[in-house]
């Protein structure tokens, strides 16, 4: 633990098997500068089974870690999650066993913290379970897009989702399914867009995505779930998984994500949010793939209710 002012002493559990003794420390002492991990690793104050080790030592089950004490410069302290966040969060578990977590991410809240935000989904799940917990992101959402987000528990679980993502563009490894409410009547034909896009980050660091022939090869499949008078609502499932895909994809076939600010239509969201639609009408509504040992996992995310009520707002 950082500021802590005494040795101690971590035994691996197989939650951090196989993990670098760095990224190791980076995970366990949060907030402390990596150049200073390296250095209490270059000096020898830092042991694994009482002998000095490199910071691409694999650590394996059972070695016991030596942490130094390691003083921080007085900095903001971090923040807490509040008891309304907390009990949000303990109701949105869809899914969890003893090496996996699948949470009910809901809008505007950030997957993780950083760039100006504080506070995001991992480190509040982090301080409900505890310090000692285990708790990795294994994708991400927008944070303005509610849904699914997989966590895992435990490293191999981690290292083996991680694998199966990367593997999602050649083959169906993973199957996401969206709920998007988009502008216009979605034609019937337009049930697979493959257009490259590339990803520009701005001078204020605002990430933007544009369809482009330099970019990366990306792919979603569409279909229509349900016919509006003024929108269509599709099930979105991305074959590949690039920053604002689905968004900047609809986008493209000129039927963009009704609530998206960022590559909407300003003129339709207004009339929308008379429907009450207030935030970006996109959710990730479930994820299936098999578990390690072979069994399927299906786990479905209902419809949140501001969403539901402009759908029915629209009949």
């Amino acid at each position: 633990m950082a500021n802590s002012n005494k040795v101690e002493l971590v035994t691996i559990s197989d939650s951090a098997e196989g993990q670098r003794l760095d990224n190791f420390l980076i995970t366990r002492l949060k907030g402390v500068p990596k150049s200073m991990i390296y250095r209490i690793i270059r000096k020898g104050e830092v042991r694994v089974n009482k002998g000095r080790a490199k910071p691409e030592r694999k650590l394996q089950v059972g070695d016991v870690v030596r942490v130094p004490p390691v003083r921080m410069a007085e900095g903001k302290a971090p923040a807490l999650a509040s008891d309304g966040l907390k009990h949000l969060l303990a109701d949105s578990v869809l899914y969890e066993d003893s090496a996996l977590m699948v949470v009910n991410k809901p809008s505007g809240l950030a997957v993780h913290g950083g760039s100006g935000i504080s506070l995001g989904l991992i480190e509040s799940l982090r301080q409900m379970a505890g310090e000692n917990s285990y708790l990795e992101l294994v994708h991400r959402l927008d944070r303005e897009t509610s849904g699914c987000v997989l966590v895992a528990k435990k490293r191999p679980m981690l290292k083996y989702l991680q694998a199966l993502f990367r593997l999602d563009g050649k083959g169906k490894q993973i199957d996401k399914q969206y709920l998007a409410l988009v502008k216009g009547r979605w034609p019937n034909r337009a049930n697979f867009v493959d257009v490259p896009l590339q990803k520009n980050e701005l001078q204020s660091g605002e990430r933007i995505v544009r369809v482009s022939l330099e970019g990366k090869a990306s792919k979603t499949a569409f279909s229509v779930n349900r016919r509006y008078e003024l929108a269509t609502l599709v099930n979105a499932s991305p074959i590949t998984g690039r920053t604002h895909q689905i968004r900047v994809h609809a986008q493209s076939k000129g039927h963009p994500l009704v609530g998206d600010d960022k590559y909407g239509d300003d003129e339709f969201n207004k009339l929308m949010k008379q429907a009450g639609c207030r935030r970006l009408f996109l959710h990730a509504a479930s994820l299936a793939f098999s578990l390690p040992d072979g069994t399927p996992l299906k786990v479905e995310a209902p419809l949140p209710d501001e969403l539901q009520t402009v759908l029915t707002n629209l009949e």
